[in-house]
Parts: C-alpha cells; sequence; structure tokens
C-alpha cells in the first residue's frame, strides 16, 4: 500500500481532521492526525469526535486493505461502534491501527487503538462490528 494510494482512499472527513497513512505494522495500515486547531476540544487536547474520527478511520483502513487482499470490494454498512475513551488526548500526535478479529462472508469485527506517545497507554480504543453486502 502505497501512502499516496492510501490517502485517496481515506474518507473526506478524515482528510479534514488531518488523518494521513503514516506506515504499516503487523500487515495493516497505521494512521496519524498531528494535534491542531481542526482535532481541539478544550484547550491543548483533543476532541472526543476527533479521536473518534481517528479510530473509526484506522478500523476501515484495516478492513480496506483486508478485503482488497482478497479480492473483495463488498458494500459497507456500519452494525455498531463502540468507542471507549481512556485518557485524553494531549498537544501531541496521535496514531491508531485497526485489527481484524473477524472476517466472515457477511460481516466483520474490528478492534481499534489510539495512543500518542506509549502505545502499551491507548488514550482510546473502539470495536466496530460492520456488515458487508
Amino acid at each position: 500500500m502505497t501512502d499516496a494510494h492510501s490517502a485517496q482512499e481515506l474518507t473526506a472527513y478524515a482528510r479534514s481532521l488531518g488523518i494521513k497513512v503514516v506506515g504499516e505494522d503487523t500487515g495493516m495500515p497505521l494512521l496519524s492526525v498531528d494535534f491542531g486547531p481542526n482535532v481541539e476540544g478544550r484547550p491543548a487536547h483533543f476532541h472526543g469526535g476527533a479521536t473518534a474520527g481517528l479510530l473509526e478511520a484506522a478500523g476501515y483502513a484495516a478492513l480496506r486493505n483486508a478485503l482488497l487482499a482478497q479480492g473483495r470490494d463488498p458494500k459497507l454498512k456500519p452494525i455498531n461502534i463502540t468507542v471507549q475513551y481512556l485518557a485524553a488526548g494531549k498537544s501531541k500526535p496521535a496514531y491508531a491501527l485497526g485489527r481484524i478479529t473477524r472476517l466472515g462472508r457477511r460481516n466483520v469485527n474490528i478492534a481499534v487503538e489510539a495512543w500518542q506517545d506509549d502505545r502499551s497507554r491507548p488514550i482510546a480504543t473502539a470495536v466496530m462490528n460492520i456488515l458487508m453486502g
């Protein structure tokens, strides 16, 4: 997956937040967003919606990567996305990585983590359940 190709695959919303693909980890796209006015909530902290947007973008990027590897291009319909906020995102870059926990014929489950300095201390996690048609 090239960075130019990956950037085109991100949604307009993800691009508006400044989210970008910065590499790969365990075969899945690693996403990042720098802190700035597009993601700021209270002063010097990430807005919860921006954090959730980063998690969702990373989940869909992981799913897209897995489906392309299988030669599949189904229509996707979110069933449920649950975000758990664990710590306030501070005024520094944040990263997120999705991991497919179950990829079936009709549905997929994805676990996503977002962190800043230390991956072992996530600022938020998400579980995504997606229907494929």
